[in-house]
């Protein structure tokens, strides 16, 4: 039997930093990782997806070079080659995350855990594991028991899986979940996504730019519903005009075979339709991936949903075991992950901290990108909040003229008694970035007057914030004014 301080099951972005940080303040670390350490989101969220939209990305500037005063004839992609980039970055990045451990000392062994004891598994061996299968990855194929593990303290970080829908036709070849859409090996010529969140607006946005027929149907009254309302609406109305066609308010019924291998798509709503795919990605979000982990086992309490229940110092309901990241269901993001890692190390070595979930930056890569930290406007009015709304559009900007992408907007929600940061929301080119100085606005509890006096470079992007903070204090410099507030 081998024996640590701290076992760490899984090997994502929470489960590496929260090894690394715990090996650094000293303790002996293992990692049990079933497949490719990097978790969900280096294998198949965050990174892959990015190479592809980044690739996506140069196809488009290409084929528009001419409204830059550069010819590029003849412009065409090689899916191929995208994937295989996106392999070779996938595999440096995660090559990395070994290596690291490996530095700090962490012992890493491949397989998978299951609870015998609260703070003991049995290691199986790894069988035939597919990563773009789409269904349950967590022990789907797990072997015969080979060795034992015991240490002090555990930390579950095993992520998160697809949601699956209970929808007829939902078994059929060519259905694929958002993971099971990385093994696509070609473009469809048309594609119907179900869910128009993040992760279904990603991919619409990346095979849309690739030339494929998109239709996206989503549930609720517009896409990206978690965020503000006039995002969500932005989004919509920037995808129909790329031809993009959205459904909101409207959900998938059933899938049928069609002819040869067409998939015949039932959509209801206020007005039902048919449409034919060739491919269907399902992207409704995701669940804890603990399937034959063992937590009833020992008693560790999930909720209604199936996510592990921790408190704010990441401890679960059974002494000594600990669970971060996707599993825990506060916040489906990577860096919320590594910062539950952070926060769970350092408590397990005797180091009181906690994890504040009130600033929490989101970004959808989408184009345009979106991002966001804080309170919607809707969520802030519901609280009973007085609040000022700031916006300055990026058709105003100087450096988006130049930079050639001029939609979109940012929009701050600020208390109206004290003009305080609530919640900043951006649409348009590199929204991902810009949204730090909103979650460092929000951090330091910073003013509009605050963002005013502050100067900014200039020609840059990030000036639009300086700019919308103008505007919700009434004196705006670069738009004309508004007639109230």
């Amino acid at each position: 039997m081998l024996e640590f301080d701290l076992l760490v099951i899984g090997g994502g972005p929470g489960g590496y930093v929260a090894a690394i940080r715990a090996a650094q303040r000293g303790l002996r670390v293992c990692v049990v990782e079933k497949e490719r350490p990097g978790g969900v989101c280096l294998n198949w969220g965050c990174i892959p997806t990015k190479a592809m939209l980044r690739s996506a990305e140069v196809f488009h500037t290409l084929t528009t070079a001419a409204e830059f005063g550069v010819l590029a004839d003849n412009v065409r992609y090689d899916f191929l080659a995208v994937r295989e980039r996106r392999d070779a970055i996938v595999e440096e990045l995660t090559d990395g995350v070994a290596g690291l451990l490996k530095a700090n000392g962490v012992t890493l062994i491949e397989g998978h855990a299951r609870f015998i004891e609260p703070t003991m598994v049995e290691i199986h061996e790894v069988g035939v594991s597919p990563i773009f299968d789409g269904g349950p990855r967590y022990g789907a194929a797990a072997g015969p028991a080979v060795r034992q593990v015991r240490a002090r303290d555990v930390i579950v970080a095993t992520g998160s899986v697809p949601a699956l829908l209970p929808l007829p036709g939902a078994e059929l070849p060519g259905v694929v979940t958002s993971d099971g859409a990385f093994g696509l090996t070609e473009v469809p010529s048309r594609l119907v996504i179900i869910g128009g969140s993040a992760v279904g607006a990603e991919w619409a946005s990346l095979f849309a730019t690739f030339g494929a027929e998109v239709i996206v149907v989503e549930m609720q009254d517009r896409l990206v519903p978690s965020e503000d309302e006039e995002i969500g609406e932005a989004l919509g109305r920037s995808f129909r005009r790329r031809g993009i066609t959205v459904l909101t308010g409207a959900t998938v019924t059933a899938i049928t075979e069609g002819d040869g291998d067409v998939l015949r798509v039932s959509v209801g709503g206020s007005a039902p339709q048919e449409f034919d795919a060739d491919v269907v990605i399902v992207g409704v979000g995701r669940r804890p991936n603990t399937a034959q982990l063992g937590l009833d086992v020992v008693g560790i309490e999930t909720g209604a949903r199936g996510f592990i229940e921790v408190d704010d110092r990441l401890r679960t309901s059974v002494e000594h075991v600990y669970a971060i990241g996707d599993v825990t269901g506060r916040a489906l993001l990577a860096h919320v992950a590594s910062r539950q890692g952070i926060a769970a190390a350092e408590v397990i070595a005797g180091h009181d901290t906690h994890v504040d979930y009130s600033v929490i930056p989101a970004a959808t890569f989408t184009h345009p990108e979106i991002a966001s930290v804080g309170l919607t406007e809707a969520a802030a009015r519901a609280a009973g909040l007085e609040v000022i709304t700031a916006k300055f559009p990026f058709a105003a900007l100087g450096r988006a003229k130049t930079f050639g992408e001029t939609e979109g907007f940012v929009k701050i929600i600020a208390g109206r008694a004290h003009q305080e940061v609530l919640g900043v929301h951006v649409i348009g080119p590199s929204a991902s970035d810009l949204i730090a100085e909103g979650a460092l606005a929000m951090s330091l509890e910073a003013t509009l007057d605050e963002l005013t006096e502050t100067i900014h470079a200039h020609p840059t992007l990030a000036e639009i914030g300086m700019e919308a903070a103008m505007a919700g204090l009434g004196l705006p410099v670069h738009i004309a004014p508004r007639t109230k507030r």
